[in-house]
This record gives structure tokens, C-alpha cells and sequence, in this order.
């Protein structure tokens, strides 16, 4: 809404939400999230024509065009819990816009929704409308842009997607909402759709994303006992124009809101129509990701002599990636709370999440401890585990980390991000994943081959 606002001065724009603290805080200088650029956008439009409102009901009857962009998490209860999404948000909402419009509106489904809920949104709506001469209809238009860089990917989309239904007013809508995008995205890089096709384009295109990192990370696992480097295996296969480079960075695991979820919401999508095969094969990507920070974690305790009782380990970075506080499905999360099982001492350092938000997972996060100050948060550590790929990581004085640490002094790097040459001429230990790396020497013995082969 505030690249549309940026874009579009001609219209109006209004965010709103039942929570009084989320609308304060967008109305201050402290926003209720990090985005690198949002904070000046949200600044040079604010009170010119893009406002944040708790008027739900007066800023719905002004509109000619409300979209729907709310929180549509995995079930946790009841029949499809653990893949299904709760639509609960949406459904309220939608039952909302039509208990208090006095005018035809243009709805847009802005959430990522299973298949054929922009058919439910419109049933609602007409089974409640106000009047009976007023008519609603419903267009699908997906996000995709990505956390840490979501302002750039609203400036010069890849694609806008829009979905429509196969009538005169359908098409009409369609075109309303492709105006307001047309203010500065190419009409090239517009798509339109029926509404089925757009509502599995989302799910779609986060499948794919998600398989290509779960696929390197399962080589990344045959790397280390074979003796190839995953990040030159890697390089080699991004260079076939038939695949190309990107999401083959290899890491402890993909994390954030969304990947997870949608795969597992086409799971469920499947096993609903029986395709099972289909199903099995979608829930592989995500069992993999599990698979690959359970193994970061083995391969931290197994370095470390076996034993974390009363060490400190050190982790660099919480959220789930760099340039966002969102720590969603982090896998951080997973790497505590096995390092926290160790009884190993867990300090935290990360530039943007805050201790509150990591203690409000519960139970064992609220023995965490942060340090502020990076250098400060490795004295006395055993161990520095990097989980976020901030680019500040790149530039530390290692010695000086070197220096402040126990010995033997261990970097675990989940992201493959830091210079692990160098690093072990400073005398670390270091641990990469998908590279052969044993207490600073790189290996390709066949006795632990086998011994790892024995073991599995």
C-alpha cells in the first residue's frame, strides 16, 4: 500500500486494523516491522494520501476497492492440522466488508489462500450484502515479493499477477486493479489469469523455490562424506541456462512465513483431490528442510566432543534472513532448542530481533540470553554459529573474535558466507556445510565414510 501511495498520489490509500498498537506504531517514527527503504516510503506519504486507520467500518464504506491481506497460517486444530491454512482471518474480514458496505466494491485477495477461496469470499459477501442492488467482485492478485528486499520487488516486479472470473464485470475489475499497478509496472509484466490459475501460482512458485533449496541441501549432505564442495557443485550446475543460479545457496535450512506453509498447504491440497503421490512428493521438500537442521545441530554437538553441558555457544544471528526482523519458522528456532537440550549456554546476537520477540516462543527460548554489542556477545564463547547471513558478518574483526573466545574456538557457518581460509589461519575450527571440514582440515577419509554410512 505505500508503493501505491508513492506511485499513485491520485489515490487514496488506507491500512487499517482492528489493533490500536499496530496503527500507533505505524502513525510513529518506530514502524511495527523492518524493511530496508519502507521507512522512508512510509514518511514522504503518511498523511498525504496513504493513512493507517482502526475506522475499519468508515474506511470499507469509502472505498471502491478493498483488498484482503491478512494472516492465513497453518491450521494448528481439527481437520487439516499441521498443513492445512485457518481462514479464519479471512473469513471474518470478508464477513466484515459485507456487514457494513453500502456500495458495489472491488474485493482483492491479497493473502495466499488455497484454490477456490476467492469463490467462498464472493459467496459470503452475497449472501450479506446490504443491498440488494449492490454487487461485489472478487479479484485474486498474489503477492511475491520476498522479506529483506520487499520494497525493491514492489518497485520493479518480476511479474503482477491478477486473476480474474470469466464474466464482462470480471474482466472489468481486472482492469481497475491493473490500472492502479500500471502506474509504474510495464503492461508487459501485468498477467492475468482465471482466478484458479492465480490462486496456484502462489503456491506454485514457493514450491519451486523451496525444492531448489532442499535439493542443494541434500547434496550438500553427500558433499561432506564424498569430499566434493557443494558451493563449486553448485556454481557448476547454476551455469546450465536451463537452471540458473539462484536459491542454490546451500544453508542450514529455509525459514520465513511462507515456504513451509504453502508447501504444505498443496500438500493437503493434494491428499483433498487423493493425488497422494503428488502429495508425498511435495511433503518431501519440507521434511528435507527439517532433515538438514537436525543434521547442522548433530554436526555442532559431534565437533564439539559430544558433550554442550555449560558451554557458550554463540549464534550469530536470529531471524530466519538477513534484512528483516521476522524470525517465522527461523531456523534458529530448531538449532536452539537443540543446543538448549545440550544444556549449552545460548547468547544471541543479531542486529534487528529483539530478546522479547525470541522469548515469546516460550519454553526453553526464555533462557536465551543477547548482547547487544557483537564483540562482546562472543567473550568467553566456545563457539560462534551463524544462522543469518548479514552482511556484517563478512567484515568483523575475526581476531579480535579469535582472541575473545575459548579454545579450541569453533565456527559453525549454516549460510557459507564467511571466509573459511582465513578463518582457520586465525586458528578456528571450522564446520561448513557441504564442505569436508574436520577440525580445520579438510578430509575425505572412507573410514568415516563408512563409519557415517554404519551409522544411518
Amino acid at each position: 500500500m505505500t508503493v501505491i501511495a508513492k506511485h499513485c498520489p491520485h489515490i487514496t490509500v488506507k491500512v487499517v486494523d482492528i489493533s490500536q498498537e499496530k496503527i500507533d506504531a505505524w502513525n510513529s517514527d518506530h514502524l511495527p516491522i523492518y524493511e530496508p527503504g519502507l521507512k522512508g516510503l512510509v514518511q514522504a506519504s503518511r498523511g498525504r494520501n496513504l493513512f493507517f486507520s482502526t475506522d475499519v467500518a468508515g474506511c470499507i464504506n469509502e472505498a471502491e476497492i478493498v483488498f484482503i491481506a491478512v494472516d492465513t497460517n497453518t491450521k494448528n486444530y481439527g481437520t487439516g492440522a499441521g498443513c492445512s491454512y485457518d481462514l479464519t482471518s479471512t473469513e471474518a474480514v470478508t464477513r466484515k466488508i459485507a456487514s457494513v458496505a453500502t456500495t458495489s466494491k472491488i474485493v482483492v485477495e491479497k493473502s495466499t489462500v488455497p484454490v477456490r477461496t476467492a469463490e467462498k469470499i464472493r459467496a459470503i459477501l452475497e449472501s450479506n450484502k446490504q443491498r440488494p442492488n449492490m454487487h461485489f467482485r472478487v479479484v485474486s492478485n498474489p503477492e511475491f515479493l520476498a522479506e529483506g528486499q520487499a520494497v525493491d520487488n514492489l518497485e520493479h516486479p518480476s511479474r503482477v499477477l491478477i486473476g480474474r472470473t470469466e464474466t464482462a464485470d470480471g474482466e472489468e475489475a481486472v482492469q481497475r486493479v491493473a490500472e492502479i499497478y500500471a502506474s509504474w509496472v510495464p503492461r508487459e509484466r501485468i498477467l492475468t489469469t482465471n482466478t484458479w490459475s492465480s490462486e496456484l501460482s502462489k503456491l506454485a512458485a514457493n514450491a519451486f523455490l523451496a525444492q531448489r533449496i532442499s535439493t542443494i541441501n541434500a547434496l550438500s549432505a553427500v558433499c561432506e562424506l564424498s569430499g566434493a564442495d557443494v558451493s563449486e557443485v553448485a556454481r557448476a550446475v547454476g551455469m546450465d541456462p536451463r537452471i540458473g543460479p539462484a536459491f542454490l545457496q546451500t544453508s542450514v535450512g529455509f525459514g520465513g512465513s511462507c515456504f513451509k506453509k504453502d508447501v504444505l498447504g498443496l500438500v493437503y491440497l493434494c491428499e483433498a483431490y487423493q493425488l497422494n503421490e503428488v502429495a508425498h512428493y511435495f511433503r518431501q521438500i519440507v521434511e528435507m528442510n527439517e532433515h538438514q537442521k537436525a543434521r547442522f545441530s548433530k554436526n555442532i554437538i559431534d565437533a564439539m566432543f559430544g558433550t554442550l553441558r555449560g558451554k557458550k555457544i554463540t549464534l550469530f544471528g536470529f531471524a530466519f534472513k538477513k534484512n528483516t526482523a521476522d524470525i517465522r519458522e527461523s531456523p534458529a528456532i530448531d538449532v536452539s532448542r537443540s543446543l538448549l537440550q545440550e544444556h549449552a549456554k545460548v547468547t544471541v546476537y543479531d542486529p534487528k530481533v529483539r530478546l522479547n520477540q525470541i522469548h515469546e516462543l516460550g519454553e526453553p527460548w526464555t533462557k536465551l540470553d543477547q548482547v547487544n554489542n557483537v564483540y562482546d556477545s562472543v567473550t568467553s564463547a566456545h563457539a560462534v554459529v551463524v544462522l543469518t547471513e548479514w552482511d556484517e558478518f563478512k567484515t568483523l574483526d575475526w581476531q579480535r573474535v579469535y582472541d575473545n573466545m575459548e579454545k579450541p574456538a569453533f565456527v559453525f557457518d549454516g549460510r557459507n558466507m564467511l571466509d573459511h581460509t582465513q578463518l582457520q589461519r586465525i586458528g578456528f575450527k571450522v564446520h561448513a556445510i557441504g564442505k569436508a571440514y574436520l577440525f580445520g582440515v579438510r578430509t575425505t577419509s572412507l573410514a568415516h565414510f563408512a563409519n557415517e554410512v554404519n551409522a544411518h
